[in-house]
């Protein structure tokens, strides 16, 4: 496959930190690239170690959602870094698992930084979410944690998620999902913060839980997990927020960004969920 440079700026501050020798964003963010669960969220403590194990956590919260066993070929979407991944690794034996991401940049931080253990094979390849250059039914479960927003459409990949599973597996994802009933105002919130959003975290395409059910109808998928973890990932903001207040330079915009999505997220405008489905026969 040709190379491919996907430009996020999001992406593009890490791997400059990361460059630069920065602690602080290499232990926050150079593992997992995803938000944080904290199943108490109130004990919560503001600090990157607490951050390392509630990335940790939102990973293990997702596989199990896919009841995932030693033995089993499993497809994270969308990989960053090979957290999940590693996750994986550190946690079972005999996997077959294989991390695809369109991003050649984050693909050789991963084939760096994971490596197989407990008789586990990993394969990293670049690839398109939304035409996966894999054979069909091939597949036990597929991760797509905290990456289907970023994809051209949500149809496509579900479909090429459903191709690629064999019957009954399972695939288990989180995503930012809008409530299905939307106040004019909230509208305009929404159009507003994404813009805005897009110039550092990139462009986010929402939907509502109505659409997912209607996508799941059309690309032969049955929802068997659905878990509203909004409240159990705010405190991600305020330790995201203190690493981006102590870059060097371009603090304004990751802040300012970072702040309208604390917003969005505590006013429940926009909700974070982990979805589980299984394939049917």
């Amino acid at each position: 496959m040709k190379e491919v440079s996907i430009q996020l700026p999001y992406f593009d501050l890490l791997l400059q930190e990361f460059d630069k020798k920065n602690t602080d964003a290499e232990q926050a963010l150079g593992r997992h690239v995803h938000w944080g669960y904290w199943p108490n969220p109130e004990l919560a403590k503001i600090n990157i170690v607490d951050f390392e194990i509630a990335t940790e956590n939102l990973s293990k919260l997702i596989y199990k959602a896919a009841n995932i066993q030693e033995g089993m070929r499993v497809l994270d979407v969308g990989c960053g870094f090979g957290g999940t991944i590693a996750s994986l690794n550190d946690n079972f034996s005999s996997l077959e698992i294989v991390g695809i991401n369109i991003d050649n940049r984050q693909l050789e931080r991963a084939r760096e930084k994971v490596k197989p253990l407990g008789n586990n094979k990993i394969e990293f390849i670049q690839g398109n979410a939304c035409n996966l250059p894999l054979e069909a039914e091939t597949f036990d479960v597929v991760l797509a944690v905290e990456c289907i927003f970023h994809f051209p459409e949500r149809f496509a990949f579900l479909k090429e998620t459903s191709r690629v599973l064999r019957p009954e597996g399972k695939l288990a994802l989180s995503d930012f999902v809008l409530p299905n009933k939307q106040f004019f105002i909230d509208f305009l919130l929404y159009y507003l913060g994404k813009m805005l959003i897009s110039s550092f975290y990139g462009d986010a395409k929402c939907c509502t839980m109505e659409d997912y059910k209607n996508l799941a109808l059309k690309t032969g998928l049955k929802e068997i997990v659905h878990q509203d973890i909004t409240a159990e990932i705010l405190p991600t903001y305020d330790i995201l927020l203190d690493v981006f207040k102590r870059l060097d330079k371009g603090r304004f915009i990751p802040c300012w960004t970072t702040e309208i999505l604390k917003y969005s997220q505590s006013s429940e405008r926009v909700l974070y969920k982990v979805i589980a489905y299984e394939k049917k026969n």
